[in-house]
C-alpha cells in the first residue's frame, strides 16, 4: 500500500473541496448571514490539503487497493471537513458529522430540529453537499484534475454506482467530465422550470440540487408539502425520474439515439417497477384511506418516485398512512433507482438480474444439462458478475440486519430500527416511526448515530469498496 499516494491524493481533494466551499461564502454575503462558518471551513480545509499535498508528493504508480483507499478515505474526508461550517453554526460534532455525511451521500436523513432557525448560507450549503456527491465529488475530481490520468481509471471504478462500469469514452476523465456535463446541463433546467412555476430563485436552486442529486434535503422542515402546489410536486416527480435513470444513457438519448432510454432492459424494468408501485399505492389510498382518485394519484406517484429513487422528498406524511400503503414503500426502500444514476439503494439492474438469475435455476433444476445464459441488453452476463450481484445483496442484507439489531439493543422499536437502518444504507432519508418524513434523526442514541453514519458510508460507496478495507490482504504489501 503506497501511502504517499494516497494521501497526496486527498491533499488535493481537500484543496478543491475548500474551494468549492466559497461559494456558500458568497451566499453568506448575500444574505448578511455570519461568514466565520464558511471563512473557517475554507482556511481549514484548504490549508489542511496543501499541507497534506507538501509533505506526500509520491509520483509512484498505483493500483486498485489505493484507488479504494483514495475513495473510501476521500469521501469520509469530505463528510468530515464539510461538517465544520455546521459545527461552528452551534451544531454538535456526531451532529454535524452526521449532517455533513448525509449531504455528501445524498441520503437526506437529518437531525436539525428546527431547519427554519438555521441561515440561507447554511441550509445551502446542506443541499450543494447533495449535489456535489450526487454526480460523485471524486467523479468531479477525476473531471477537473487532468495529472489523475489512467489512474483515474481506478476511481472511476472504485466509486461508480452499478454492477459493472459504464464507460461513454475510452478516457475515464473523457467519462467524468461528459457525466458531469449532462448533470449540469439538466440541474440548470430543473432551476428554470421550478422558476417559473413559481419558486424563488433560492427555493429553486436549492431543490434542484436536492432533486438531481436524489438526496432529499430541503431548507423546509415540511419538504415539498411547504408549497402546496401540484405542478410544483409534478416538476420534482419528473426530475427525480430523470435523477433516478443511467447518466450515461441520457447523454446517449441526447446525442446519439434518441430511443437509447426505451430500448434498455434496465430503464424498462425501472418503470414498470414505478407504475406498479404507483397503482397498488394509489388503489390503496383511494379504498382504504378516502381519498380521492387524484389526490390518491398525485400522492403515490409522488411518494413512490421519490422513494424508489431514494429522493427522500415528501408532501405528506406517509408515516400516517396505514401498514399496507406503508409496506409498498418498504418495498421499494430496497429497489433504489438504475445504475449509473444519483440514486442509491440495491439497484434496479441488480434486482431484475437476480430475477433472471432465479428464473433460470428454476429452468435447470427440470434440464440440467440445459446451458441457458442470462441475457441483459441482448448481452450475457459474464458468471463473475452475477456472482459478484449475489455477494453483494447477500452483505446488503447482512449489514441492514446487523444494523436493526443493534438500534433495537440500543432502544429503538423495531419499525424505526428496521426503517432507520434502510433509510441509511440505502441512501434514502426518511423512514417510518421516529425518523418518519416530518421528524428526524436526533431522536437516535449516539451510538446509532455514528452506526448510521457508517451505513451511509458504505451504502454510498456501493459496499465493496468499504468493506474490502476490512480484509488483511487488502493491507499487506
Amino acid at each position: 500500500m503506497n501511502y504517499g499516494v494516497i494521501l497526496n491524493v486527498l491533499g488535493g481533494l481537500l484543496r478543491f473541496l475548500g474551494a468549492i466551499m466559497i461559494v456558500p461564502l458568497l451566499v453568506a454575503i448575500y444574505y448578511g448571514d455570519p461568514l466565520a462558518p464558511f471563512l473557517v471551513a475554507v482556511i481549514i480545509t484548504g490549508m489542511t490539503g496543501i499541507l497534506l499535498s507538501r509533505f506526500n508528493r509520491s509520483t509512484e504508480e498505483w493500483k486498485i487497493r489505493e484507488g479504494f483507499a483514495i475513495v473510501a478515505f476521500g469521501w469520509l474526508a469530505a463528510a468530515f471537513f464539510g461538517s465544520i461550517p455546521f459545527m461552528l453554526d452551534g451544531i454538535s460534532p456526531v451532529n454535524s458529522f452526521f449532517e455533513s455525511m448525509s449531504g455528501f451521500t445524498t441520503t437526506g436523513a437529518t437531525i436539525l430540529v428546527d431547519i427554519e432557525a438555521h441561515s440561507k448560507s447554511i441550509l445551502f450549503w446542506r443541499s450543494m453537499t447533495q449535489w456535489i456527491g450526487g454526480m460523485g465529488i471524486i467523479m468531479l475530481f477525476i473531471a477537473i484534475l487532468p495529472k489523475l490520468g489512467v489512474a483515474g481509471r481506478q476511481l472511476f471504478r472504485a466509486e461508480a454506482p452499478g454492477p459493472t462500469e459504464d464507460k461513454i469514452k475510452p478516457r475515464i476523465r473523457e467519462t467524468a467530465k461528459i457525466l458531469w456535463m449532462v448533470y449540469v446541463f439538466i440541474s440548470l433546467i430543473e432551476v428554470v422550470v421550478l422558476m417559473l412555476v413559481g419558486l424563488s430563485l433560492y427555493d429553486a436552486v436549492t431543490h434542484t440540487f436536492s432533486t438531481m442529486a436524489c438526496g432529499g434535503f430541503s431548507p423546509y422542515s415540511e419538504s415539498i408539502a411547504v408549497f402546496g402546489s401540484p405542478l410544483v410536486e409534478g416538476v420534482i416527480t419528473f426530475f427525480m425520474l430523470i435523477a433516478g435513470a443511467n447518466f450515461a444513457l441520457h447523454y446517449r438519448t441526447m446525442y446519439t439515439d434518441c430511443c437509447c432510454l426505451v430500448k434498455d432492459d434496465e430503464f424498462k424494468f425501472y418503470a414498470f417497477v414505478l407504475i406498479l408501485a404507483t397503482s397498488i399505492l394509489a388503489f390503496d389510498l383511494w379504498k382504504d384511506m378516502g381519498e380521492t382518485a387524484l389526490n390518491a394519484f398525485r400522492y403515490s406517484a409522488f411518494q413512490v418516485v421519490s422513494i424508489t429513487t431514494t429522493t427522500g422528498f415528501a408532501t405528506v406524511d406517509f408515516n400516517l398512512w396505514a401498514d399496507s400503503a406503508k409496506m409498498v414503500l418498504l418495498v421499494v426502500m430496497f429497489i433504489g433507482g438504475c445504475a449509473g444514476s444519483t440514486s442509491g439503494g440495491i439497484k434496479v439492474v441488480r434486482i431484475l438480474l437476480l430475477l433472471k438469475y432465479a428464473k433460470r435455476a428454476l429452468f435447470k433444476s427440470i434440464h440440467p444439462r440445459a446451458v441457458k445464459p442470462i441475457k441483459f441488453n441482448n448481452r450475457t452476463v459474464p458468471e463473475d458478475v452475477m456472482q459478484a450481484i449475489v455477494s453483494f445483496v447477500v452483505i446488503y442484507f447482512m449489514i441492514f440486519a446487523l444494523s436493526t439489531i443493534i438500534l433495537s439493543l440500543l432502544g429503538m422499536d423495531l419499525i424505526t430500527s428496521i426503517t432507520a437502518s434502510i433509510a441509511t444504507l440505502g441512501n434514502i432519508g426518511p423512514g417510518f416511526g421516529l425518523v418518519g418524513p416530518m421528524a428526524n434523526f436526533d431522536v437516535v442514541p449516539l451510538a446509532g448515530k455514528l452506526l448510521l453514519i457508517a451505513n451511509m458510508w458504505i451504502g454510498r460507496l456501493e459496499i465493496f469498496t468499504v468493506i474490502v478495507m476490512l480484509t488483511p490482504e487488502f493491507w499487506k504489501r
